[in-house]
C-alpha cells in the first residue's frame, strides 16, 4: 500500500519547491535532505509526474522542471516567518551595506505575500531582536565588498582590489580571481588567485580599501573553496599540552578552537587540553597569559620559555 501520510505529502511539496529553486537537483541530494532512500525519492518524483508536473530527468545528471513551469505563490509557516526576522537582523549587521540593502528589498517582497495575522506576528517580534558586532567588518571605502565578490564568483570575472596589509601597513593593488567567501573568528574573508603573487591568497574584508569588478575572465579553472582551506590546514603545527583548573575551562571554549584545540581529559580537579598549534610564540603564548595564573604548561619547553620572555618584557614596561 502506498504511503499517503501527511509526512509524505509535505515531503512531495518540498521536493517540488526545491526543483524550482535550482536548474538541476540530484536524487541523492533530495534523499540526503529528507533522510530517506533513493527508492522513496524515485517514487515521489513519479507521483509528481502523475499529477501533471512536467519533470525532465536524465540518468546520472538529475531532475529539472520543464522551462516555463512555475509554482503558485507559496505560503509560509510561522516558524519560517520567524527565521526571516533572524536572517534580516544578521544581514543588517554582518554583511556590507550594499548586500544588506538588497536583502531588505527582498524582505519587502517576502512580507507582501504573508497573511495578515502573520504580518502582525512578524511586526510584534522584529523590533525586539537586536544584533551587535564587536568590530566593523567592512571598510567605509568599500561598502559593496560582498556584493562584488559574489558577482565575480558567479560570473567568473576578475576583480581589482586595493588592499592594506596588516603586518607591513602598506596598500597594494592587485587583480584577483575570487574563489570563495567565508566567515571565521568574527571576520569575513575571501580566498582568491592573486595575479600579483601568482598564487592563492586569503584576504580580510575590513582591510579592503577599494574593490571593483573587471571585464577580465578567469584564467584558471578553480577547485571548490573547501579544497584550498583544507590545504591551508597542512601548515606545520606544534603539539601543546596544558593543565587548566576546571572552574575556568568554560571561559576558554570559544577561543580554544582558534589555537588548534584537539582534545581534553579530566585529571582530578583539572583539565588537560591538547592542541596542535600553528602560531606558538605569539598567538598561543599571548593567549595563555590571559589565564596563565590558573594553568600549567606541560609541553613543549620552548612555550614555557616564550611565556617567561613575555612576562619579563611586561615587567620591564611596568617599572
Amino acid at each position: 500500500m502506498l504511503d499517503e501520510s501527511p509526512k509524505r505529502f509535505d515531503r512531495i511539496v518540498a521536493i517540488l519547491i526545491q526543483l524550482q529553486s535550482k536548474k538541476i537537483v540530484k536524487a541523492q541530494e533530495l534523499a540526503d535532505r529528507f533522510d530517506c532512500s533513493l527508492r522513496t525519492i524515485y517514487r515521489d518524483i513519479r507521483t509528481l509526474e502523475a499529477s501533471g508536473v512536467p519533470i525532465y530527468s536524465e540518468a546520472g545528471v538529475g531532475y529539472a522542471l520543464m522551462e516555463g513551469y512555475r509554482l503558485p505563490p507559496v505560503m509560509f509557516t510561522r516558524e519560517e516567518v520567524s527565521s526571516f526576522i533572524a536572517a534580516e537582523k544578521l544581514m543588517q549587521k554582518f554583511t556590507d551595506p550594499s548586500l544588506g540593502t538588497y536583502y531588505v528589498s527582498a524582505m519587502y517582497k517576502l512580507k507582501s505575500v504573508l497573511r495578515s495575522n502573520d504580518k502582525d506576528y512578524l511586526s510584534n517580534i522584529e523590533s525586539r531582536i537586536l544584533m551587535h558586532t564587536a568590530e566593523p567588518m567592512f571598510n567605509d571605502n568599500s561598502p559593496n565588498t560582498l556584493a562584488i565578490l559574489f558577482e565575480g564568483i558567479a560570473e567568473k570575472k576578475q576583480i581589482l582590489l586595493t588592499y592594506k596589509t596588516f603586518d607591513k601597513d602598506e596598500t597594494t593593488q592587485r587583480n584577483l580571481e575570487p574563489v570563495g567567501v567565508f566567515h571565521d573568528n568574527n571576520n569575513w574573508y575571501f580566498l582568491g588567485y592573486c595575479h600579483l603573487r601568482k598564487d592563492y591568497r586569503q584576504f580580510r574584508t575590513d582591510r579592503i580599501q577599494g574593490i571593483k569588478k573587471t571585464d577580465l575572465d578567469f584564467t584558471i579553472e578553480h577547485d571548490s573553496l573547501e579544497t584550498y582551506l583544507v590545504k591551508d590546514k597542512t601548515i606545520l603545527t606544534t603539539k601543546v599540552r596544558i593543565l587548566v583548573e576546571k572552574k575556568i575551562t568554560k571561559y576558554l571554549v570559544f577561543d580554544r578552537k582558534y589555537h588548534g584545540f584537539v582534545s581534553e581529559k579530566q585529571i582530578g580537579d583539572e583539565i588537560e587540553m591538547t592542541f596542535m598549534c600553528r602560531d606558538l610564540n605569539n598567538g598561543f603564548a599571548r593567549w595563555f597569559l590571559m589565564f596563565g595564573d590558573y594553568a600549567k604548561i606541560l609541553e613543549p619547553e620552548n612555550l614555557k620559555t616564550r611565556v617567561l620572555e613575555l612576562l619579563e618584557i611586561n615587567k620591564q614596561r611596568l617599572l
